[in-house]
């Protein structure tokens, strides 16, 4: 099977002319009895067809085929219509061993397809159009070794310091320095096996900082050495003037192995509790990020590269939205490293606006919503929800429009428009009962459940029926959320009941869940609700009087929070301002180092060592 160049009119004319003739051969052929098997028609196909030109010969033999069955259907002649309906019989032989060339030669296909759009492609497009053939998400996506010969094809037809060498260039170092990070992708896991996400010193532990001794170029090393040290992507490009397009495309095809690397893995933990799609979810969203603010940091520089960037986050995000366990009913997760995200997923924001509506967009703007929600910004949380809602009923994706119902009910409760978060969880209830979400349904029993209780409050209803029906659509939620299996709503569930029964004043019974729906949240990875339910402990607790729980739990709140940038760690401070204030502050400090090593587990040395701090810094802005 011989080479292609990309084609031209004349050059498409001439191989139909060759393929009716080699159509008209193999017919021939067989009507003289010289081809007794379908593998020798296959043969004459391999040797006849080049690579690159199927649609060529699809035409020729479309032509040969209708002109056939026209002779069969209209000729008289009864010698001449039986060698007509052998004649078609051959090339129906033909069509049959021309669908196994296709079978067998698809990737060679791709790949010859590929290096024409990317070597036809104007010097402005030709990163884009490369990064569009190498999708993951195509029907038939190129796995490494095809990368590597689409690389070395592209070289066939390269000048020297060309773009298309570049390509090639970083295509070839690219995949040469994953290939030694493959082999000791997960040694830092073990290394810092038992503190998983936390202690350390920054820039000598952790998967970039392991990553960074296995490159070889300066490039990649250098933007591994960042992260490690927990600076910005976009710092560094910004200290970086010069990125030539080999360094650009050998740093994109690490980054973007790795991420399907450590997905492909984490997908395999299922059942382990410190990975599994917690992880996963945590790898896509890192690299989601770190693709966002390169893009940013490009602005300045490079429009191409900053398109690049935007296209790579984009396709990360298509994936994610496909995964079974995309979190449409998430909180705040960390890094796959530990860190906390804080607000990084804002910079998402930005590359989605020149996207059409489409059901990712709706998926990853539901995300976005409700990640705003954790952090307090309320009005963006509400704008990314409705637009989700509108585009997923376009795009009839039912449960993620079920779902902007749920999070538009949650956003309203924390507003204290009560009218409209009942109103928003009855639409969720009612839609998914129709469709059959489960999940969905189960949420949405929470909120209406949750929004009930709250209003009540607000009202200060004392009428024990209106909690009673409150707390009842809470149960039910629960019920079905355990039925389900489903550890995210779980936790919402165990969280909402436990925040009910603390606003009627049922403490001991609140502690109940909130502890379940801080166990449940830690298994999810959710660490917007396990601040949450930690802060609302220390109230239970402060209740009951219990002084030594209520400092545990409401410093490791106000730590959690205020890590993934949530404004309500303001509210576990202030507890802890006036608990502070009740027993003195020696015994604060007493019952506070009593509980050093327990919390050490949960943020580290240098977490426990912050709290003091952060307690200051409320107080300066009281």
């Amino acid at each position: 099977m011989s080479d292609t160049l990309p084609l031209g009119d004349s050059a498409s004319t001439d191989l139909s002319v060759r393929y009716l003739a080699l159509i008209d051969e193999i017919v021939e052929t067989t009507l003289k009895g010289k081809i007794s098997s379908v593998e020798q028609v296959y043969q004459m196909l391999l040797k006849g067809i080049t690579s690159g030109t199927g649609e060529v010969f699809e035409l020729a033999l479309s032509d040969r085929t209708n002109a056939a069955q026209a002779q069969v259907d209209q000729e008289q002649d009864e010698l001449k219509k039986a060698k007509a309906t052998r004649s078609l019989r051959a090339i129906k032989t033909i069509q049959s061993q021309w669908q196994r060339w296709q079978e067998q030669n698809k990737i060679t296909e791709v790949i010859v397809s590929a290096v024409r759009e990317i070597t036809t492609a104007t010097a402005e497009n030709r990163l884009a159009v490369f990064l569009r053939v190498s999708d993951p998400n195509l029907k038939h996506p190129l796995n490494l070794s095809q990368l590597q010969q689409l690389g070395k094809s592209l070289l066939q037809f390269a000048q020297a310091d060309s773009d298309l060498q570049q390509i090639s260039q970083g295509i070839t170092r690219g995949i040469i320095a994953w290939q030694r990070i493959q082999e000791n992708l997960l040694s830092w896991m073990y290394e810092q096996r038992g503190s998983l996400g936390f202690g350390g010193v920054p820039g000598e532990r952790g998967p970039w900082a392991s990553w960074a001794k296995l490159v070889k170029s300066e490039l990649p090393q250098g933007f591994f050495h960042t992260l490690a040290l927990e600076k910005s992507a976009i710092e560094f490009i910004q200290q970086h003037q010069q990125i030539s397009l080999s360094d650009w495309v050998e740093l994109a095809i690490i980054l973007q192995y790795l991420q399907r690397g450590l997905v492909n893995w984490f997908d395999q933990q299922a059942y382990d509790i410190q990975a599994g799609p917690k992880l996963s979810i945590s790898t896509f969203l890192t690299f989601a990020v770190i693709w966002s603010q390169l893009a940013s940091g490009f602005q300045n520089q490079s429009q191409i590269y900053t398109n690049g960037c935007s296209q790579i986050m984009l396709q990360i995000l298509r994936t994610f939205t496909q995964r079974a366990y995309f979190p449409l009913y998430g909180g705040i997760f960390a890094s796959f490293s530990g860190t906390y995200l804080r607000d990084a997923l804002d910079y998402l924001d930005e590359p989605l606006r020149s996207v059409e509506g489409t059901q990712e967009k709706a998926r990853i703007l539901t995300l976005l919503g409700y990640s705003q929600r954790a952090l307090g910004k309320y009005a963006r949380s509400l704008k990314f929800h409705h637009q989700a809602l509108e585009i997923a009923r376009k795009a009839s994706d039912r449960p993620c429009e079920i779902a902007n119902f749920n999070h538009l009910s949650r956003t309203y409760v924390q507003e204290k428009n009560y009218a409209d978060a009942i109103n928003n969880s009855q639409r969720a209830l009612i839609l998914s009962r129709q469709v059959g979400d489960r999940i969905g349904e189960a949420n949405a029993l929470v909120n209406l459940g949750y929004s009930e209780v709250m209003q009540a409050q607000e009202v200060k209803n004392r009428e024990p029926e209106v909690y009673e029906l409150a707390i009842n659509y809470l149960e039910q939620g629960l019920k079905l959320a355990e039925k389900l299996n489903d550890l995210q709503s779980q936790a919402l569930c165990f969280s909402s009941l436990g925040i009910a029964y603390l606003v009627i004043g049922q403490h001991e019974t609140a502690i109940k869940y909130l502890e379940n729906g801080f166990k449940t949240a830690q298994i999810s990875g959710d660490y917007y609700l396990q601040g949450r339910n930690l802060a609302y402990l220390a109230e239970a607790h402060y209740h009951l009087q219990n002084a030594e729980k209520a400092v545990y739990t409401g410093n490791l709140g106000m730590y959690i929070l205020e890590q993934i940038a949530s404004d309500e760690w303001r509210q576990a401070a202030g507890l802890m301002t006036i608990l502070q204030g009740q027993i003195g502050a020696e015994r604060f400090q007493i019952l506070l180092q009593q509980q050093r090593s327990k919390m050490i587990a949960f943020i580290g040395v240098d977490g426990f060592d912050y709290l003091p701090k952060l307690l200051a810094k409320y107080k300066e802005d009281m």
